[in-house]
């Protein structure tokens, strides 16, 4: 006789599995919106025309961060900055692999993390979305000083150059404009927030509905009232001005590995632009400017490429400002800007100021060679210069900030107090291949532009030159990687914008505002843990 075995089912209730589903998502749902909240950020800046994205990215930041503890706050916003800065910087990997992009991203998403901690710290203050988008321009103010001298590269202001928000550039620079982006969305979440809540319990607060609809229609109006800050009246005549984008024989970290082949190719294309401009086919400029590295090769030790840049600068006739690195005999190298006349040779020059960490100097070599050889590639580091750039070309004074130069904000300012009249950003994108990189920088002149109501010219080696008016419009543009000379006449401006005059003050004023907030927050805390320690 056999008995017959009933077999035993573990398997949970469907009600229960149900359950640990639905808590499942629900754990699960604000460290993805964190991240889809830094993806917003991203997909605002360029190539994309999408810089309203920018809004939503911010309010939905807000409903996550939104009276966290903070510790969930710090996990949070590292969530936002890695959805932000991880596909926003994946071209600082393009040719030396995954290791430094993610370093990079990793270190910089800390200061992100720490505006999550601070933002649910002050989110439960009356008004909190003014002190929340202080809090984002507090942390957009440390990455751009440290470590290593910063970096302010993913302000948000610098994915707003097609944006409605633009012209409060020029009214306190790039915090402002930050800041008022950041303002809206926050306060966007708030007035969905305050009115939810009024659906569901019929009471309607009128105080915090009226500080979210002040949070979302003050910077909408200041941007439009704005709006006659942004000029491109020729104050002080026109200047026709030439960019040459010569391109280099090969992509990558060996760009100039052909010795001369770079310098020769930006002295073929000015000299076809002096032919085109003898057959009438093109305007003579008053000047010409070429990119950073455009010379290959020490023109003060190699007397080819002395003898190739004047033949260039006699060709077209005027002053031409060549880009190349300098070798002295001992120290470090130094990237300049030389400003060569077609009688009398090199007569001037401006060392870049803020040379780049990791791409032309490396801090901490024997430790970071550990996780990249590619570090060796930099075998002697550049040293910074300290004079502000500006030269006199054919009587109007340029300003220099090269590449990555033009992140910084002083950088740039200090030309325009120092007389610039005209704003000169040339670059080397040769090293990132085709990627964003070349669309975000020239985003960052054009909002530059509108900051200190300047023509900005951009000569790249291989990437996108363009010609900028100091309202920001593109006037001349090339494609990537394709050997060019743009010709513009550009306004020449005089008056200094509220945000040159004010310098770092719109900046200092919301850090003392996000300050409060963290003082005023630290305070209530206090006051609550007393009666508990009584």
């Amino acid at each position: 006789m056999s008995a017959t075995m009933t077999p035993v089912d573990d398997a949970p209730p469907p009600a229960a599995a149900e359950k640990r589903s639905v808590r499942l998502l629900r754990q699960l749902a604000r460290p993805g919106a964190a991240a889809l909240s830094g993806v917003l950020l991203y997909l605002s800046f360029p190539p994309r025309p999408l810089w309203w994205l920018a809004v939503p990215g911010f309010a939905l930041l807000g409903w996550v961060l939104r009276g966290r503890r903070l510790r969930a706050g710090f996990g949070l916003g590292y969530l936002a900055g890695l959805g932000f800065l991880l596909p926003l910087l994946v071209w600082t990997g393009e040719e030396v692999g995954a290791v430094p992009w993610l370093a990079l991203v990793a270190v910089e998403s800390l200061f992100l993390a720490a505006v999550g901690l601070l933002t649910a710290a002050v989110s439960r203050l009356p008004a909190w979305p003014v002190f929340a988008a202080s809090v984002w321009i507090l942390g957009e103010a440390a990455r751009a000083r440290g470590p290593f001298g910063g970096f302010p590269w993913g302000k948000i202001a610098f994915g707003q150059a097609d944006g409605l928000f633009l012209p409060l550039a020029a009214v306190g620079g790039t915090p402002v404009l930050g800041f008022a982006v950041a303002l809206c969305g926050f306060g966007l979440y708030e007035g969905v927030r305050v009115l939810r809540a009024y659906r569901r319990t019929g009471a309607l607060p009128r105080g915090p509905l009226a500080a979210a609809l002040l949070s979302v229609l003050v910077p909408v109006t200041s941007a439009v009232a704005a709006q006659p800050l942004v000029s491109d009246a020729a104050e002080d005549g026109t200047a026709t001005v030439a960019a040459i984008q010569g391109n280099v024989p090969r992509l990558g970290l060996d760009f100039n590995a052909q010795r001369r082949q770079v310098l020769d190719n930006h002295v073929h294309r000015t000299e076809q632009l002096a032919a085109d401009v003898a057959a009438g086919k093109a305007a003579k400029p008053d000047f010409v400017l070429w990119p950073e590295n455009s010379s290959d090769l020490d023109p003060y030790r190699n007397d080819d490429a002395r003898d190739a840049i004047d033949r260039a600068a006699k060709a077209i006739g005027v002053p031409v400002v060549v880009g190349a690195v300098l070798t002295p005999d001992t120290g470090n190298l130094r990237n300049t800007l030389i400003e060569w006349d077609p009688r009398r040779g090199p007569v001037d020059t401006y060392d870049k100021r803020h040379v780049q960490p990791f791409g032309e100097y490396i801090p901490m070599r024997s430790f970071v060679r550990i996780f990249n050889s590619d570090v060796d590639r930099v075998s002697r580091d550049f040293g910074p210069g300290h004079e502000v750039g500006v030269f006199d070309l054919a009587g109007t004074r340029v300003g220099l900030a090269t590449c990555y130069e033009a992140a910084f904000d002083w950088a740039v300012r200090d030309t325009v107090t120092h007389g610039a009249r005209l704003i000169n950003v040339p670059s080397n994108n040769a090293t990132f291949g085709r990627s964003e990189m070349t669309y975000q920088q020239l985003a960052m002149s054009r909002v530059r532009a509108v900051e200190h109501s300047r023509a900005v010219v951009v000569p790249v080696t291989s990437g996108v030159s363009a010609i900028i008016r100091p309202d920001g419009t593109i006037v001349r543009e090339s494609r990537m990687f394709t050997p060019d000379a743009l010709v513009a006449e550009v306004p020449l401006r005089s008056s200094l914008t509220p945000a040159t005059r004010l310098g770092t003050l719109p900046e200092a004023a919301l850090v003392a505002i996000a300050a409060a907030g963290i003082g005023w927050t630290a305070a209530r805390a206090r006051r609550t843990r007393r009666p508990a320690t009584a």
